[in-house]
């Protein structure tokens, strides 16, 4: 205890470090603040239907990720996830089209050549989504809806979520700039604790009117979450490490080389992306049945976490994307023509192709069981919902939620840490360096994402 509040006092005696946190709270503050403006023509004390309609499936999972904002019809209602969709999209197109890769390639005037493409499919991702937000609030809300401004309700909320979800954006990046931490990635984990001490709350309460056996239940979730909370950490942060020699060079006087390193390889080397593409295919029949996924709407199916064919669909393509993503990410080629290149090799593999191939069946063993316990991350909320928890605190227990919360206060922390070593300070934990999630997810999504 001693040890963290001199860590405190470490990290505010660097002024620069202060003013990072500072300016980062500041900005998350002003989110905030915004997810509470209701849009203009809403009665908020109507929309008692529409914060119905978003406590279960993926609207409510939707309006976890924005705070609320969505139950509240707040001019922040989207949030960031335009962006992420857009992000998410543009970072496949260039993996997968040669002459976008080259554009990436040619260094800052690529990426802000990429960025900017980015931020146009935002304006036309989020224009499409205010339009389908505006017909689910007239079929879930539409007493909310006051009559004088129903004329101008249409294009004035189409303008006002677009250019929202665009400041959500800008602040994202002022805090990535300016602040500590991924900006994109804090705003995503804002949101989701926000409802935290709600959620927890109703949960305590449900549990309460059962008497001394709700609360014994109520304790052994406490217990269940914190287990998962440490095996996401786990899953984060583990590794394979690859032995890797280095041949010894002779140049003068001098010799080089000669030392034995690891090549650490990540169980989870596609972080949060494959369930985030996973929500993104279950979500498409939410969007074509505009947002109805109540009564005997086919598409309650993939939208209802407890549903057995949903646990299903989505565990299977957890695991495929998986697998898709890590091989898009990571090339055990590359990585041999590396060490081929620094004079290092595997010992008892010979350079090459055989290095090639060994990496690549290394990776492929290490990612099965890792793309499973994604996959169980995944369905995880539907499973603890089954078991008699509240759905609001159930999505806590996995899912994108959780994983991000992990992901994100670990990079964060991560890089806390490195400020306080490059300075001679100790660093945030006793038993090691934090290590974050980097270079694995979208632009923006953390690592993450």
């Amino acid at each position: 205890m001693k040890k963290f509040i001199k860590t405190l006092k470490n990290i505010w005696t660097i002024e620069e470090l202060r003013n990072k946190i500072v300016y980062t709270l500041l900005l998350i503050f002003v989110y905030r603040i915004g997810s509470f403006i209701v849009l203009p023509g809403i009665d908020p004390n109507q929309l008692s239907n529409l914060e119905a309609s978003t406590r279960t499936g993926m609207l409510g999972l939707l309006d976890a990720f924005v705070g609320g904002a969505f139950s509240k019809a707040s001019i922040f209602a989207l949030g960031i996830m335009p962006y992420i969709s857009a992000s998410i999209f543009i970072q496949l197109v260039t993996i997968l089209v040669p002459s976008i890769t080259k554009i990436q390639k040619e260094g800052e005037s690529g990426q802000r050549k990429i960025n900017q493409w980015t931020r146009y499919l935002t304006i036309i991702v989020t224009a499409f989504q205010a339009a389908a937000y505006i017909g689910f609030l007239k079929s879930t809300n539409r007493e909310a809806m006051l009559p004088a401004y129903e004329g101008f309700f249409w294009v004035s909320t189409v303008i006002i979520l677009t250019v929202g979800t665009l400041f959500v954006m800008w602040l994202g990046e002022k805090i990535t700039d300016k602040g500590i931490g991924n900006g994109i990635s804090l705003i995503i984990m804002i949101g989701i604790l926000a409802r935290l001490p709600q959620s927890f709350a109703q949960e305590f309460a449900a549990k309460q009117t059962q008497g001394g056996l709700g609360l014994l239940k109520f304790t052994l979730e406490i217990a269940a979450f914190i287990a998962v909370i440490l095996g996401l950490i786990v899953l984060v942060q583990g590794v394979r490490k690859v032995p890797v020699n280095y041949a010894k060079q002779i140049v003068g006087n001098r010799q080089f080389g000669g030392a034995r390193q690891f090549l650490p390889l990540k169980v989870n080397a596609a972080g949060v992306m494959p369930i985030i593409f996973a929500q993104a295919i279950m979500f498409l029949p939410t969007i074509f049945v505009g947002f109805q996924t109540s009564g005997k709407n086919w598409a309650k199916y993939f939208t209802d976490p407890k549903n057995g064919v949903y646990m299903l669909v989505y565990g299977l393509m957890t695991v495929a994307f998986t697998f898709i993503y890590t091989a898009l990410i990571f090339n055990p080629k590359q990585m041999s023509e590396d060490l081929k290149r620094s004079n290092g090799f595997i010992p008892g593999v010979k350079p090459g192709k055989p290095t090639t191939d060994y990496i690549g069946t290394i990776m492929d063993r290490i990612t099965l069981p890792g793309s499973i316990l994604l996959g169980v991350v995944g369905i995880l909320p539907g499973l603890v919902e089954l078991f008699g928890v509240t759905q609001g605190f159930a999505t806590f227990y996995g899912g994108t939620s959780l994983l991000i919360m992990v992901a994100v206060v670990l990079d964060t922390l991560q890089q806390i840490e490195t400020q306080l070593l490059m300075r001679q300070y100790d660093g945030l934990m006793s038993s090691g360096r934090i290590q974050g999630r980097q270079g694995t997810a979208a632009p923006g999504v953390t690592g993450g994402i």
